[in-house]
């Protein structure tokens, strides 16, 4: 049992190690492609290149065994703390445990109905949905913002982990798109699927999202206690592209991601990955209040956030540090974000 054990990890963090060390090579070996940039009625967008455009450094810390094999200055969750683990869904087994931040969805934010950036700028009107006359009034600071939700499973494209169980055996599909629902358009409608947000629409509530924003933006996680709270970006409630206070490109795009994300949680499509009791490691669990501090969001289009001291912003970070360049006029519209997710795991 000790032996198999043993071999059981020591392949795992084989396995690791061969995908970073590829990871770089591919970086250094691999030309510049072209922008792949379309415009089509406004609409523009772009293919994600998997290593020039994904900041593999939002994958670590990674943990195994209860030991951080790579380290990372970024904030982590709690993690198993036992060498070992064992299930019984769907079928007894014992492993080891593993913790990694998994970029499993792409999100889009558009102001132009129907272009969907991470297709590459591609526009699909079916002539049919809500509008919800997307756009930005600049002297009151108000604006609307559409969605699209893909599921983007790059590590399992990429055969990054071996085992099954730890990853969604899915194709890149879109999840989601906010024009076809009319509860994101309408702040009184939402209510049916948030009715808690009558609670929290005065000043006391929102002043707590200060602690929030100052918790997040000292390179810590979010609070999961103030989950109304989006920090610096805003209130997380209503869960609809109504942003009643855009002060940045930045911060409004942000900000609606972790709605969007929020909403998704409460209808029961996104469910909690990670935990530090042995029952996280086996299988998700239902969550219908969302547990921010298990996401991270890094932005990959107009300007891909790849590099520099603020990378990988957790939902509610300040994002003034680091927007400064990218949201250019008219493209900047138009952005598209990598959706990190904490997982907790049991390898076998």
């Amino acid at each position: 049992m000790i032996k198999n054990y043993k071999l059981t990890a020591y392949s795992f963090l084989i396995t690791v190690m061969c995908g970073f060390m590829l990871q770089y090579v591919a970086r250094a070996q691999t030309p510049s492609l072209p922008d792949i940039t379309q415009k089509v009625d406004g609409c523009r967008g772009k293919f994600l290149h998997p290593w020039n455009d994904v900041c593999w450094d939002c994958f670590l810390p990674l943990t195994v065994a209860g030991v951080k094999v790579f380290k990372s200055s970024l904030p982590d969750t709690k993690n198993y703390s036992l060498p070992a683990c064992a299930c019984t869904n769907p079928f007894p087994r014992i492993g080891i445990p593993v913790s990694y931040w998994n970029p499993t969805r792409l999100a889009d934010v558009t102001r132009d109905e129907y272009c969907f950036v991470g297709l590459g700028g591609l526009k699909i009107d079916p002539g049919i949905g809500f509008d919800g006359k997307a756009k930005r009034n600049i002297n009151q600071k108000v604006g609307h913002h559409h969605v699209h939700w893909y599921i983007y499973p790059l590590l399992y494209w990429m055969d990054f982990l071996t085992d099954v169980l730890c990853l969604e055996q899915v194709d890149f599909d879109i999840g989601y798109i906010t024009e076809l629902d009319p509860l994101w358009n309408n702040d009184m409608l939402s209510v049916l699927i948030n009715p808690e947000a009558i609670l929290f629409g005065n000043p006391i509530a929102q002043a707590a999202c200060s602690v929030d924003c100052g918790i997040a933006s000292a390179n810590k996680l979010p609070s999961d206690k103030l989950f109304w709270c989006a920090g610096c970006q805003g209130s997380l409630y209503p869960f609809t592209g109504n942003v009643g206070a855009e002060n940045t490109e930045m911060q409004a795009s942000t900000l609606v991601v972790a709605r969007m994300a929020a909403k998704l949680h409460r209808q029961l499509i996104l469910w909690d990955t990670s935990g530090s009791k042995a029952s996280d490691l086996c299988y998700k669990k239902p969550a219908p209040i969302i547990k921010k501090s298990q996401y991270r969001i890094q932005m990959g289009y107009p300007a891909r956030h790849t590099s520099g001291p603020f990378v990988c912003p957790r939902i509610g970070t300040m994002t003034i540090p680091y927007e400064s360049g990218r949201t250019p006029a008219i493209v900047g519209e138009n952005k598209a974000f990598i959706i990190w997710r904490k997982r907790n795991c049991c390898v076998f």
